[in-house]
Parts: structure tokens; sequence; C-alpha cells
């Protein structure tokens, strides 16, 4: 198989499978740190409305999702690519963190929050995956 159509396939499994670990963290986390009382965490307008009931401890559960969804995603795609292995984690990273900003974007209430996300939960977490594949 040409090279350069199965680096995109594995880029493109390597997405799917640690944004699965991203929303498999994100509905099982209000079973470990419940949404404040009346929110409805499915309802971007319920969140909004109720921004002042978060606190610190409602941003564990989405910040570990962010942080390891990109980390199994970088690391799959640099166990698996052809060549080019750190290149490939950071474009998985870069994926990821598009859609943390997309929503920072939505939810500039959390703007704290999103900064920290930004910074620690996608590039970090590429090259912690990249390095921890043991590729060059």
């Amino acid at each position: 198989m040409n090279p350069t159509l199965k680096n995109f396939l594995f880029v493109i499994l390597a997405l799917l499978i640690g944004g699965m670990v991203n929303m498999g963290i994100i509905v099982l986390g209000p079973n470990i740190i419940p949404s404040p009382e009346g929110v409805n965490p499915q309802d971007i307008n319920s969140i909004k409305e109720n921004a002042n009931l978060y606190s610190a401890k409602h941003f564990i559960i989405p910040f570990l999702a962010h942080a390891l969804g990109t980390l199994v995603g970088a690391f799959i795609i640099a166990k698996l690519a052809s060549t080019h292995h750190k290149k490939f984690a950071l474009i998985v990273g870069a994926v990821f963190c598009l859609g943390g900003i997309i929503m920072a974007i939505g939810l500039p209430e959390f703007w704290k929050f999103s900064i920290i996300d930004i910074l620690l939960a996608y590039f970090p977490m590429a090259l912690l995956g990249w390095s921890m594949a043991g590729k060059p």
C-alpha cells in the first residue's frame, strides 16, 4: 500500500480512537464529578446560563478527556505511521486543539479553563504520545 495513503488512513484511525476516548470520558464524567445542580450537561445553553455554578472540580473531567484523547490518538499514529512519526502526532494534536478552540469560542464564559486546556491538553500530550511510542 502507498505509504502516503497508509499514513492518511492511520491519522483518521488515530483521530477516531482518540475521539472515542475523549467522548467516553465526557460521558462517564458526570458519574465521577456530577454537574452542578440544575445544569443539563448535554445542553450548551443550560451550561452557559449556569456558568456561575461551576467550580474548578467541574473542569477536571473535560481536561482529562481532552488530554487523554489527544495522548491516545498521538500514540497510535506515532506507532503506526510509516514515516514522520512526530509530525503526524502533532497533526493529531492540532486537530484536537482546533476542536478545543471551537469549544472555547462557543463557551467564552470559561475562558480561564480554555487557556489552560489549550496550552496543556493538546500539543504537550501529542508530544508525550509520540515520546511514549518510542519512535524517532
